[in-house]
C-alpha cells in the first residue's frame, strides 16, 4: 500500500484553490489524482462500514453513468480490511474509478474526519463546491451543476 501527497502543510484544502494532489496505489491500481484533470472530478472519501457513504454509492455509480466521460467519479475508500473493500467494490461499484487509501493520508490533506465527504474539482484542478454528509447525486440540481462545469 502506497500513498504520498505533493502538499506541504497540514491545512485543509479550500474553495477556489487548487486540488492537493496526491497518489494512491492500492496494488491493483495506481491513481495520481491530477492526472484527472481536463474535465470535472468528484472527489468522494468513503468506507463499506460508513453507513451514509453506503447508502450514497447507488447515486455515485448512476452519476458516472448518466454524465459518461463528462464528469470523473473518483472514490477514495479509507477501509483498513482489503477483503471488505474488493468485495463491496466488485458487487457494488461497477463503472467508478475507486482506490483504498487505509492511511487517510489522502483524504487528510482535504482536512476530511467524517465520511462521506466530496469535492467537486473543475477541469483546471480547482475546488469548486465541498459536501459534507451523503449526497443525491442525480438530482435535477446537481445534474444541472455538473453540466454547467
Amino acid at each position: 500500500m502506497l500513498a504520498t501527497c505533493s502538499c506541504r502543510n497540514s491545512e485543509p484544502a479550500k474553495i477556489g484553490t487548487t486540488a492537493p494532489d496526491f497518489t494512491v496505489s492500492d496494488g491493483q491500481k495506481t491513481v495520481q489524482l491530477s492526472q484527472l484533470r481536463g474535465k470535472p472530478v468528484l472527489l468522494n472519501f468513503w468506507a463499506t462500514w460508513c453507513a451514509p457513504c453506503v447508502q450514497e454509492v447507488p447515486s455515485l455509480v448512476q452519476l458516472q453513468s448518466q454524465m459518461g466521460s463528462k464528469v470523473t467519479v473518483f472514490a477514495v475508500s479509507m477501509d483498513q480490511d482489503e477483503a471488505a473493500y474488493r468485495a463491496f467494490t466488485l458487487k457494488r461499484m461497477a463503472g467508478l474509478l475507486t482506490v483504498r487509501d487505509p492511511d487517510h493520508k489522502s483524504s487528510a490533506m482535504y482536512g476530511t474526519f467524517a465520511y462521506p465527504e466530496s469535492f467537486l474539482i473543475d477541469k483546471d484542478g480547482k475546488i469548486q463546491r465541498k459536501f459534507v454528509g451523503p449526497v443525491e447525486w442525480t438530482s435535477p440540481e446537481m445534474i444541472d451543476y455538473f453540466n454547467k462545469l
